[in-house]
């Protein structure tokens, strides 16, 4: 089936930053939310994001209107419901998408495809929740979306083909690199990701080097662009932390179990660039 209306729900920082990487290629895009301030607020940052693109002359001030013009905000679920595909971008609860994908089970027509934008849950179980099960995939975006090329299309236990190949076939039709990834824990990315940053942080509560000391190590010894802290704090060091302790659970395996260092951070509210501290001070 071809894709050409999509909706989102969800609008955190992963939800809008998707609906801005399709708003820029053309799309209407329908967001829900529960409450209409976390849109407005979600919007406005779009809104800068794009003056900041204005500024540095790679689109138009007209450009950046009729990008913003294409996002719809909306607190009324059916609003996002006749869409061919939806993209479902909550928090990583597993209750929470579960209970999100039942409602738009009951509400969107047989066709809809119904995808999360989880990077560490599992689709399987998620689509337990409904009864299009064969209509249910993992599409895991990168943050920030508009930039990030990679998605990660994942597949359930009952995923069928024809899901598979829409969704990827849209990824690619909006500028985006597709790759398969069959059900596990992580997938690709942040399997490898989650075990990396957590040694970061060891080496760090070790006292072996300091926050700049090994950023700069990895970026100018790994030619990595960021370096791990500097890519905790934009991811935010809650979300990394909730993925690394949820696939402590799956995989039983130690070295993705988040320090007590990035749990005193959770609990003193420092979560890296959304809060204005985390590993950085962001306010000076």
């Amino acid at each position: 089936m071809a894709i050409e209306r999509v909706s989102i729900i969800g609008a955190g920082v992963m939800g809008m930053g998707i609906a801005q990487a399709l708003a820029q290629q053309g799309l209407e895009v329908p967001i829900y939310d529960l409450e209409r301030s976390i849109l407005e607020r979600s919007l406005e940052r779009t809104r800068r994001n794009l003056e900041s693109l204005v500024s540095k002359e790679k689109i138009t001030a007209e450009e950046a209107e009729r990008i913003i013009s294409r996002i719809k905000i909306t607190t009324n679920l059916e609003d996002t419901t006749t869409a061919d595909l939806i993209i479902e971008a909550v928090f990583e609860d597993m209750e929470v998408k579960k209970k999100v994908f039942a409602q738009l089970d009951g509400l969107c027509p047989p066709a809809t495809i119904l995808a999360s934008n989880t990077s560490t849950l599992s689709p399987t179980e998620i689509a337990s929740a409904t009864k299009r099960p064969d209509k249910v995939v993992g599409m895991h975006w990168f943050n920030p979306a508009p930039v990030m090329r990679l998605i990660e299309v994942i597949s359930g236990a009952e995923t069928s083909e024809e899901t598979v190949q829409a969704v990827m076939e849209f990824a690619r039709k909006v500028g985006k690199t597709p790759v398969r990834v069959n059900e596990a824990p992580g997938g690709i990315v942040s399997r490898i990701l989650r075990g990396y940053l957590n040694v970061a942080v060891d080496v760090l509560a070790e006292g072996v080097a300091t926050v700049e000391d090994i950023d700069t190590a990895m970026k100018l010894g790994a030619n990595f662009p960021m370096g791990p802290f500097e890519l905790i704090d934009l991811i935010g060091v809650d979300v990394h932390t909730n993925n690394s302790d949820a696939l402590a659970r799956e995989l039983g395996d130690l070295k993705y179990r988040p320090h007590a260092l990035l749990r005193k951070m959770v609990r003193a509210g420092h979560l890296g660039r959304k809060t204005g501290r985390g590993f950085y001070d962001y306010t000076k």
